[in-house]
């Protein structure tokens, strides 16, 4: 029992110390403007030509689809007073499936829209997420937060990382 409790004091002694010499250590904390820093690196303005202009071919397909919607219901609104029953729900249900179509194009325009974006700026994040990750351990940072509104409750401005990740990425 005796060798059991001096143990366990020994253990006790060991994990103490360990915490007492972590305590001793200074935490550095930095903090950097992620959005900014991927707005300024080179090549993300081909990214955003890129990303409008897969935007507008969506946009254009959609406005196409629209337009023949708008189109087949006010041939059907123009004729509706002489067609038939059995032609007015052919119409109709004509009219629902295009509504339909469009409806989904829609949504898929979006997620493809944002997959696409995803695709593209994930080299900029990865890029910059390296640089951050060096400039943290070059310069004994503990920790590095990106500074966006509301999260950042207080910062001094000697902590902003934003120039040193800049020189790392060779950016103005």
């Amino acid at each position: 029992m005796k060798k059991l409790a001096k143990f366990v004091a020994v253990v006790a002694l060991i994990v103490g110390c360990s915490f007492a010499s972590k305590a001793q250590n200074a935490v550095k904390i930095g903090y950097i403007d992620f959005n900014s820093l991927l707005a300024a690196m080179p090549g993300i303005d081909s990214v955003k030509i890129k990303l409008q202009t897969y935007q507008k071919t969506l946009t254009d397909q959609m406005d196409a689809m629209k337009a023949e919607f708008e189109s087949k219901y006010q041939d059907y609104q123009s004729q509706a007073a002489s067609m038939s029953d059995l032609i007015k729900q052919t119409k109709e249900k004509e009219l629902s499936d295009l509504q339909g179509r469009i409806d989904a194009f829609q949504q898929k325009a979006s997620q493809d829209l944002q997959t696409k974006q995803q695709e593209l700026v994930a080299p900029f994040i990865d890029k910059a997420k390296v640089a951050i990750k060096d400039v943290a351990k070059e310069n004994k940072f503990t920790y590095i937060l990106n500074a966006i509104e509301d999260v950042v409750i207080y910062k001094d401005e000697a902590d902003d990382v934003m120039v040193l990740v800049k020189k790392k990425l060779s950016i103005q």
